[in-house]
Parts: structure tokens; sequence; C-alpha cells
């Protein structure tokens, strides 16, 4: 790859090797992932310094992963123990949206010329004709983005000098999932902060896109939202639709509390001049495999919360007060609906309750250890048994166990956080360290700014999920029990190393590609930008921040 980069300008070197990323196939889950590994370490293994220094590129494999994905770590060593770290994923999503085009994903000049004469969006086809933009999945999100980082890798190799400190670049993959790549790269990045490396911030390049139409603004972030994905497993009462009005319906209940969170803007946190986002259902689903004429017995719900400066305190307490408001509501309306019924037909009174109880799974749990029974050998045979699937699953699968244990079927909801979890990673602006990065950040901007015309704003929160998350943790260690004693066999079924993250503490920055429709058949990338500023952007930040 070397030969094909040597003496061309940074833009065709990001560009020739966008290409060759997106020509190569890394979707998620698939074993394309450790292909894109080897490729890239390949690629460093070309550059001159790396052919010198051998030992400084290394690969780590991600432990009990069964596609084989492999991290890439490359190592430039500098005069001090002061170390940034540059990071990006591999993986991908998909290519079933492109339809009858998903043979032609990866070729972005077919793409373009596709898009030429597309009347199907008329931004799409002006952005294709003005030659400014190069297509294809991934391009986005985000091989472009690994491909400024190995383009300024090999600028920072061949400079004179040795920088002021290391420069660790890291690309990992899953990203788009579960996040694999980057939990297993903290055991690597713990053993070098053990030999002395002292980290001052890490660098994603994750994509950014307009947030409205016409807006030309570039969002720089100096942190990353997190994320729960808390669970309601609803536990009724079955009857048959010859007497469906005696039924603790689950659905109902799911409906009402889906109603109550799904997109509700009273759940948003006001953040001024931060872009937040809504909790989102991603799963609903009764437990019913075949037709029969009973209602439901059991019915399961989890929502997408991102949190950014919430704790998951916080996101319990919201979650457990709208599920006692359904089923309060439900209560009383089916009170109503039976009495009614019943007056209306003559039948005579009977002792019938709708009543729900709502509990965390650590109230849960508690409640049952009073009565005598143990929870853990309950969960860990639900886990041998059904380890492998997915992870949310089984989480379920071990709640629902749980609640079979109640000898007396109570109806009931069981609030649970079921993986991922992701903490929320932002710079603290209150202390003075915080307060040198963000004015080292904006001084470089407004520099670039001035010579460029690009206008940039800098913003807390990256908004959607990115792997910086991880990176460290801003959690009490009472949020760290809520979240281990909610979240079913945590060590097993999401082995988050929580420790390690408040122990690496590294600032998580975001200065990202920008483009339009990631994740979307249309995704593209601004090359002006992109492939020309970006990486300077990225070049002057380091240099600065090194000399803190």
């Amino acid at each position: 790859m070397y030969m094909k980069l040597q003496n061309k300008p940074i833009s065709e070197q990001i560009d020739h090797i966008t290409r060759s990323l997106v020509a190569l196939e890394s979707y998620n889950g698939t074993a394309g992932e450790s292909r894109k590994a080897h490729y890239i370490y390949e690629i460093i293994r070309s550059f001159p310094y790396f052919q010198k220094h051998p030992d400084k590129v290394w690969m780590q494999k991600v432990p009990n992963d069964g596609i084989g994905r492999q991290n890439v770590f490359a190592l430039l060593e500098g005069e001090s123990a002061k170390t940034l770290l540059f990071h990006a994923h591999y993986d991908t999503v998909g290519t079933d949206d492109y339809g009858a085009l998903q043979d032609m994903a990866h070729d972005p000049d077919f793409l373009q010329k596709f898009f030429m004469d597309y009347e199907g969006e008329d931004k799409v086809r002006e952005d294709a004709r003005s030659g400014n933009w190069l297509f294809g999945r991934g391009a986005l999100d985000m091989q472009s983005g690994i491909a400024v980082h190995l383009a300024n890798l090999l600028y920072f190799s061949e400079q004179k000098e040795l920088p002021k400190g290391n420069l660790l670049f890291l690309f990992n993959g899953d990203e788009e999932s579960e996040h694999a790549g980057l939990i297993a790269a903290l055991s690597e990045l713990d053993r070098l902060k053990g030999e002395g490396f002292d980290y001052l911030a890490a660098v994603n390049t994750d994509f950014i896109s307009p947030i409205y139409d016409g807006d030309c603004k570039r969002y720089i972030y100096t942190g990353a939202a997190g994320k729960f994905l808390p669970g309601f497993y609803i536990y009724g009462r079955e009857a048959h639709v010859g007497d469906v009005l005696t039924s603790i319906d689950p659905t109902a209940i799911a409906s009402k509390i889906n109603l109550e969170i799904n997109q509700n803007l009273d759940f948003v946190e006001k953040i001024p001049g931060e872009f937040t986002l809504p909790p989102s259902c991603l799963y609903f689903k009764d437990d019913k495999t075949a037709y029969n004429v009973q209602t439901p017995l059991s019915t399961s719900i989890y929502f997408n919360y991102f949190v950014y400066e919430k704790t998951a305190r916080d996101v319990l307490y919201v979650m457990k007060k709208a599920a006692i408001k359904a089923v309060e509501q439900l209560e009383m309306k089916s009170r109503e609906q039976y009495e009614n019924y019943r007056t209306y037909h003559g039948f005579p009174e009977r002792e019938l309750s709708w009543h729900v109880d709502v509990l965390t799974l650590r109230e849960y749990i508690f409640w049952l250890k009073e009565r005598g029974l143990d929870p853990d050998p309950v969960m860990e045979e639900v886990f041998r048994r059904h380890e492998g699937e997915d992870r949310r699953t089984i989480a379920y699968k071990m709640v629902e166990a749980l609640q079979l244990l109640d000898p007396d079927r109570t109806p009931r909801v069981i609030i649970f956080f079921a993986p991922p979890f992701l903490p929320h990673n932002y710079l603290n602006e209150e202390n003075e360290y915080g307060k040198k990065v963000k004015d080292i950040l904006e001084g470089c901007l407004n520099q670039i700014s001035h010579e460029t015309g690009e206008e940039f704003v800098v913003k807390r929160f990256f908004p959607y999920l990115a792997d910086g998350s991880f990176l460290s943790l801003h959690e009490e260690d009472e949020d760290i029990e809520v979240i281990t004693k909610n979240l079913p066999m945590i060590d097993d079924l999401y082995p988050v190393p929580i420790e390690t993250i408040r122990k690496l503490n590294i600032p998580s920055i975001n200065i990202g590609v920008y483009g339009k429709d990631g994740h979307q058949w249309t995704e593209r990338v601004y090359k002006p930008y992109t492939f020309s500023v970006l990486p300077e952007i990225i070049q002057r930040v380091t240099k600065d921040l090194l000399n803190i």
C-alpha cells in the first residue's frame, strides 16, 4: 500500500485508502470483520517506520469471539510518556438497504454514476453530480475515518523529529453491535498504562452530519452519550377469550408502557446547546409461539435510552414510575369494564383483582430471598442452557425463570437492564485539565475556521452511540451498583470491565468525518472537508495537546 501513497498529497492518500477499505466487506457479525483487521494491519506494516519497527504494530484477539475479531494497534513512540489514542471501528452495517444494487454497494464510482441520474431525491442527485462526494457502504461510517487516521499515522511517522508524546492507534470491530472490540482493547490500554503510558485524550473520527436541512456546521464533540436498555418483563393472568375480561393482559400493559415512554420528549434531557434524544422502543413481543384462544401470559418490551448526564438511578426511577402509572390506569379500567359488563348481563359478583406489582430486578431478587428462594442457581442454569443466543433473549429468559419461582404466580412487571450498557463519557470542564483541553481544541478550530471559512461548533456529547463511551466512567459507586444489581448476571452476560474503565479515565473527543445518510443506501462522505481539512485539524490538535 505504501508505494501507492508515497509522495501523494494527504487528500489523495485518504481517498485511495477509503476506496480500498470500502471495497472490502466487513459487515458486523461476519468473518469480513476479521479480514478487514488483517488488511489494516498489512497497510500499517507497509509504512517505512513499521518496516524498521515491526514490533510497534500488533493484533489483539477479542476473547471468546466466534468470528475471530481482532483489534489492530500501532504505536509511534514519542519523547515522553504523554499518550494520545486515535481510534476508529472497521465494521459496517449490511447492504440489504441497497436492494437491487446490493452487489454494487462497495463500488463508489458505479454508485456516483447511478445517483447522477437518480430521480428519487434531488439532494442526492446534486451531490453525485458535484463530484465532491464518495458513495458506498462504509464510506461515511466509518472507512473514511480509518483512512484519516492511517494517513495521519503515515504523516507523523515520516517527520524528522519524534512527536512530543506517544501516538497510539487502535482499529477495532463490533461498534455497530455490542462493542466487543473496544471492550477487549481496554485490557491492552490498561497494560500500556501499567508500563507508564499517560493518556491525555482519545480522538475518534466517527461521522458527523447536518442536524437540519441547510446546516453546514462541523460539529466537534468532547464526549459521548451513554446508553441503557431498560427492559420490562410483564407477567399477567391468562384467560380464555370467552372470559377475556377476567384476564390481566400483559400486551395491554406493555402497550400502555410503550405509549408512556416511546419517543416521549418528557424523557429528553434538557441540556442547553446539546442535541439530545428521547427513548425509543426496540423490541415488543408476547410469549405466544402458536395459535390458540388463550390470552398471552407474558410480554417483553425494551427501550433504547440515551443518557448524557442522567445516571442509572435516574433512568430506573422514571421507568418504574412509568410502569406504575400504566398498571394503575389499567387496573382501574379493567375493574370498571368488568363491573359494567357483569351488571349489564346480570352476573353475580366475583372476587377479582387486577392489581399488578411493579418491581426492579434487584427488588424482586430481594423479595425471593426473603422467602427462602435462591435465584442464583436458576439464573446460572438458564445462562448455561442458552449460552450463545442473543444476550437480550437470555436476559429475558432469566427474568422469566425468576418470576416462575413465585408459587402464587403474582401478576408482575419486573424492570431490569439488558445488554448493552454504555457509560456516558464527557470532558469535565470544571477542572483545570478539562478546561485546557477545550481551550486547545477551540483555539485550533478558530484558526482553521479563519483559514478555510469552515464553521465549527463544539458540543459536549456525540449524540449517537460510539466506542468512546467505554474510555471513561463518571458514575458513582451507588450508580454502578444499580447497574450491576439490575443487569442479570452481568459478569457473564455482558462483562464490562468497569474498574478498568474508571482507572483509564480517557476523555473522548470526536473530530469526525463529514457526510450524509449514514446507515442508508445513499451514504456518502464529503471529500473536500474529510480528505483535506479534517486531517490537518487532527494534526494541529495532536501537536498542541502533547504540549500540555
